[in-house]
């Protein structure tokens, strides 16, 4: 092992490209990833490249069906203003322009942007003057549609060839079409919900104008990512880190589909995990599926580690750093092993670092990503890196696997460590399992639970004065999470009745010992996060 070569978790590998497919090319928005997935949705594959990582022969090399120019927070008006590639413009391929990238290609084609006259955040609503492609069967001439916008320019000549499709208050071009090149630009976000007919807009070009055929499924997708694994591997011992959750899980069936027992799963068990969840895994990947499997309890060490740590980045780089520390361990009694296989998705990636590399903003660092020390003596296998949490279970149904265990909602690599803010104690941990215990369990029984994306509790770092029975308590104060998502990027706050939080709050302060207040925590995403660390 120690002479296995450590990979960078960006590293691409080569993939044979049997679907047609779209370029999207990131100008740093927060939302780039939800292009790709509305694209996906509908059967389409994509990759997202950074604007500046994408040379003209790289492009043409990828031979896109269509190319998708994203928004972005800066100005065109800016000095080295960020533009797309020339190329893009010439090879004679249709264009879908979102926001800065609808104002790139307008400038860069000869219209004119103006900075800052009439901004549109949030909801919006259009008028549809005139017939597209784009929109046939979406919206018709003469429609009020609603939309989503965030922008501060905004286009006030178009180039030459365009005409306006749609208008809004405060963009008189906020949907332009030139048909003969197929070039299009909003000025609207038609990836994000909250344009409810955006993801057909974004189907019309990707299937009407690009021609593409919707081949991309969750099975082709399985085979292919069977083949890569092969093809990566060759006949190398995997090692995969199960954390609990669905997502390594998932990472572990399919890489056993494809190699076998060259895979050995390791489940570390940190002490962090939710009540019985160790049980479950153990008993769904040795008797279940018969995966080789390696049970570690690195409970204590993982608790001394935690003593006095408080800062919640320190808490993952420590968590990551001794989950390798452990694995490396493991791993002598595997033998030979060369590979590390995780359960890293997309919005891991993109929160923590670009995916590609490009402008993208610093979130957060995660367990898979954030926590990995520079030396490390593995290579990665990532099969999932370019999945979102739901495509993940839609896989995960694909391969077979248990129902329940696919619903699961999803558990941070850190797990309990970062819904404790401040320091990490034994008896914290087990008065946090017990309240979260008890809140999922009155989440099923109210038949609520698939429609949450996320319910969690959390043990807040402050104690609050209560009363007990006439005697004076001094104990902690409980927070309730539960959000809606579709992806895991956006989310917003479960509106349970207060029936509901009264019950789960009375049986928590009753059957707790250690809590004598709970809270309900009614913030989205963003401003906030999910998790509370």
């Amino acid at each position: 092992m120690e002479n296995a070569k450590a990979q960078d978790s960006n590293e691409e590998l080569d993939i044979t490209l049997n679907h047609d497919h779209i370029l999207i090319l990131d100008f740093g928005s927060q939302v780039t990833q939800l292009i790709a997935r509305r694209l996906r949705e509908s059967g389409v594959y994509c990759e997202i490249w950074p604007f500046n990582h994408a040379p003209a022969e790289k492009i043409k090399a990828f031979n896109p069906r269509g190319i998708i120019l994203s928004g972005g927070p800066r100005s065109v008006l800016e000095k080295d203003a960020p533009e797309a590639p020339a190329v893009v413009f010439e090879m004679g391929v249709p264009i879908f322009g979102i926001c800065y990238g609808q104002q790139t290609m307008v400038k860069q084609l000869g219209g004119k942007v103006e900075a800052e006259q009439s901004r549109e955040f949030g909801r919006a609503f259009v008028d549809v003057v005139a017939d597209s492609k784009v929109a046939k069967g979406v919206w018709d001439k003469g429609a009020h549609e609603q939309v989503w916008m965030s922008h501060g320019d905004h286009v006030a000549e178009m180039p030459d060839g365009f005409r306006v499709i749609a208008k809004s208050e405060g963009a008189p071009f906020a949907f332009i079409a030139d048909t003969d090149r197929r070039f299009y630009g909003t000025q609207f976000h038609p990836e994000v919900v909250h344009t409810p007919h955006g993801a057909d807009l974004l189907k019309n070009f990707t299937h009407n104008v690009c021609g593409c055929s919707g081949d991309w499924t969750m099975a082709a997708f399985r085979e292919e990512q069977i083949a890569k694994i092969r093809e990566q591997v060759g006949n190398g011992k995997v090692i995969c880190g199960l954390s609990g959750g669905v997502d390594s899980s998932v990472t572990a069936v399919l890489i056993h589909e494809a190699i076998g027992d060259q895979l050995t799963c390791i489940y570390v068990d940190t002490g962090l995990m939710r009540s019985g969840e160790s049980e479950q895994v153990v008993d769904l990947f040795r008797n279940h599926y018969n995966i080789p499997l390696i049970h570690e309890d690195a409970s204590d060490k993982f608790l001394d580690g935690l003593e006095g740590i408080s800062d919640p980045e320190i808490k993952r780089k420590l968590i990551g750093n001794m989950f390798i520390e452990v694995f490396d361990a493991c791993s002598a009694r595997v033998g030979g092993a060369e590979f590390l296989a995780q359960g890293t998705l997309y919005p891991d990636v993109i929160e923590s670092v670009s995916f590609t590399g490009g402008p993208s903003v610093t979130i957060k660092s995660h367990h898979n990503v954030g926590g990995l020390p520079d030396d490390m003596a593995l290579k990665l296998v990532e099969p999932m890196r370019e999945l979102f949490k739901d495509e993940v279970r839609e896989l995960g149904r694909e391969l077979g696997m248990p129902e329940d265990f696919i619903r699961r909602h999803p558990f941070p690599g850190p797990g309990l460590a970062i819904r404790i803010p401040g320091e990490v104690t034994g008896e914290k941990l087990e008065i946090l399992r017990k309240a979260d215990l008890i809140y999922l369990d009155e989440i099923r029984k109210t038949g609520l639970y698939d429609e949450i994306w996320q319910a969690f509790a959390v043990l807040l770092p402050v104690k609050t004065v209560g009363v007990m029975g006439d005697a004076r308590t001094y104990d902690y104060v409980c927070a309730l999470r539960a959000v809606t998502s579709t992806d895991g990027m956006t989310a917003d706050t479960y509106p349970f009745s207060h029936e509901f939080l009264g019950r789960v709050s009375t049986r928590i302060i009753n059957e707790v010992h250690g809590i004598n207040r709970v809270t309900y925590d009614i913030t989205s995403k963003p401003p906030g996060t999910i998790e509370w660390e």
